[in-house]
């Protein structure tokens, strides 16, 4: 998991201007990323601390790797009462596999584990084989009753997609209510900020460039919302020329042939934000836009595609800049 770390950490740069003295800030792994939180006045030392608890312990919950958690015993036995945040991580994912037509999808594990993902151990499975993997990824057939939740037969579950976008919320939550007035929780590719930076203003986070390291293809500025970005350059491996990234169709079982190099959804809910940048991913570039334009009051979109097209849909308009030439998206379809 170390090399997953390094691509992953800070591929999304916020610049902590004003903060100055009153900043604290704590950084560790969980989840395999590089994780820093932020605060800005109030409690910020025991909120860091109990922030950080809370994203541990909701580790120890989701994650697939961990042989006692309650995704793996669920994965292992096929049914499991959960605990009220594994119920509710499902219960959003349900909501966002139908919102988006399947293409965010948490019974992919099975095709993760086969083209070796979670060892590292990369292999391209066969034809044959991802056609059977393909059959069993269909999320209409997990079922949730109240905290008892049960899959369809033959399927694992992984909530890789969303728990960092859950986790980045719960943490707010309490460095809220221990009276941080603001702050940013960055986990990895999901960036949470709320409250305005000290001495007044939004915060600016720097969205990197898929193709240049160190380069970054355009700033937000804001408050009070998610930024989280999704590529297929953050992991991937190659064999006999061909590179083979992580982000899976569940349709095909195969890694989503995508016109989009990155995805980044920008939108109050973390965990919408976080499953929207994969499904989005998938879709495409037309498709992703065809999406927004029925669901634009919900989030709003940077789009960089593989061939270095860079667009915006029109809510970001006065809060990006770029040195890049970019396209604005409105929902008419039109581009300016």
């Amino acid at each position: 998991m170390k090399r997953f770390i390094a691509l992953s950490a800070a591929f999304i740069l916020v610049f902590l201007c004003g903060c100055a003295s009153e900043k604290q800030s704590v950084s560790f792994i969980a989840m395999d990323t590089v994780m820093t939180l932020t605060a800005c006045g109030g409690r910020a030392d025991a909120a860091l601390k109990k922030a950080e608890s809370e994203i541990h312990r909701l580790e120890e919950l989701f994650s697939v790797t961990l042989p006692d958690s309650e995704i793996s015993r669920l994965n292992a036995n096929g049914s499991a009462e959960l605990s009220a945040d594994s119920a509710a991580v499902i219960e959003k994912a349900a909501e966002i596999y139908e919102l988006t037509g399947g293409c965010f999808d948490i019974t992919i594990s099975p095709v993760v584990d086969a083209w070796g993902f979670y060892t590292d151990d990369y292999r391209v499975p066969s034809a044959d084989e991802l056609e059977k993997l393909a059959a069993l990824t269909n999320g209409s057939l997990v079922t949730l009753s109240g905290n008892s939740a049960l899959l369809g037969e033959g399927q694992r579950i992984d909530l890789g997609g969303i728990a960092k976008g859950y986790a980045a919320d719960k943490a707010a939550e309490i460095m809220k209510s221990c009276g941080v007035g603001s702050g940013i929780i960055a986990l990895g590719g999901n960036i949470l900020l709320f409250g305005s930076r000290p001495g007044g203003g939004p915060w600016r986070t720097a969205i990197k460039s898929p193709d240049i390291p160190g380069e970054y293809i355009g700033t937000i500025s804001a408050t009070d919302t998610s930024i989280v970005t999704s590529g297929a350059y953050q992991r991937y491996f190659e064999r006999d020329g061909v590179r083979w990234h992580h982000i899976f169709d569940p349709a095909t079982a195969r890694p989503a042939e995508s016109d989009l190099a990155s995805v980044t959804v920008v939108c109050p809910d973390s965990a919408l934000a976080d499953g929207l940048s994969t499904a989005l991913f998938v879709m495409g570039c037309d498709k992703a836009l065809d999406f927004w334009r029925l669901h634009s009051g919900m989030f709003q979109l940077v789009l960089y595609t593989s061939d270095g097209r860079l667009c915006i849909t029109e809510g970001l308009k006065d809060c990006f800049s770029s040195k890049t030439d970019y396209e604005i998206i409105d929902i008419h379809g039109a581009l300016r």
